[in-house]
């Protein structure tokens, strides 16, 4: 049952017909790793901490920089120098003390996500490291659990999704083949608009939120082309690659 205070909080979503109650024990039940808390993962954690979404685990061990808060909305000009993770999960428990937060201050590596994997619903990749990417989509495939991907650069976006729990594919290597990755720009190198990163957060948010209350997910297995200065939307099926090293389907 939903508390009093539950339901004047999440009265709005709860009223849609797409949610209601049920939707939101849904959402309060649920557990989601954010894995990355700069410009994708501070929108993302917002709006999954003020849906009520029960349990966040956050997972950055990067600290707060000035140059960061042009796009990483979730941290101020006197959180400079500190742990993203720490200030995150300060500034999430503030706007939603109903919701469990656990700050992780470290950086992902395959052995401590492998652990850490098991204790949780669903994943977000909000990171803009490649290499950190295909772990995360190795080890969510070997452990079943579903995984909201993204990235920014510039002004384009890309989103996709994989639903790992029936140990089938496509996943993030049959797009991006590992031994066939060049070296890829990231925010520090090539540069980033911030409200591009608002959005595709936003996005992924938002496909999280649709998967646990068991509605459809539009960016399941297809890549979505994301240009935010024309505002142009293109989506690519995904197929799956009969080499893929991951999946191998």
């Amino acid at each position: 049952m939903l508390s009093s205070k539950e339901l004047q909080r999440y009265s709005r979503q709860i009223m849609l017909p797409q949610a209601g109650e049920d939707g939101q024990k849904k959402l309060s039940s649920a557990r989601i790793m954010i894995v990355g808390l700069g410009g994708l993962g501070s929108p993302a954690a917002m709006y999954l901490a003020a849906a009520g979404i029960g349990e966040l685990h956050l997972v950055d061990g990067d600290h707060i920089d000035l140059s960061n808060l042009q796009r990483q909305v979730l941290y101020k000009t006197n959180h400079q120098g500190k742990s993203k993770a720490m200030v995150a999960a300060q500034q999430l428990a503030a706007a939603n003390p109903t919701i469990r937060i656990h700050p992780h201050n470290q950086m992902a590596n395959e052995s401590w996500l492998r652990e850490q994997v098991k204790q949780v619903d669903l994943v977000l990749d909000c990171t803009d490291n490649l290499e950190i990417r295909h772990t995360i989509n190795r080890v969510c495939y070997q452990a079943g659990c579903p995984v909201v991907m993204a990235s920014v650069q510039g002004f384009s976006g890309q989103l996709i999704s994989f639903d790992f729990s029936e140990g089938k594919g496509p996943c993030y290597a049959c797009l991006f083949p590992p031994q066939e990755q060049a070296e890829v720009q990231n925010c520090s190198t090539a540069g980033v608009i911030g409200p591009a990163l608002g959005v595709v957060g936003s996005m992924q948010a938002l496909e999280a939120m649709k998967y646990l209350m068991d509605l459809p997910v539009s960016s399941l297995n297809k890549l979505h082309l994301i240009e935010t200065e024309t505002l142009a939307l293109q989506t690519l099926q995904l197929p799956s690659h009969s080499n893929c090293p991951v999946c191998n389907t």
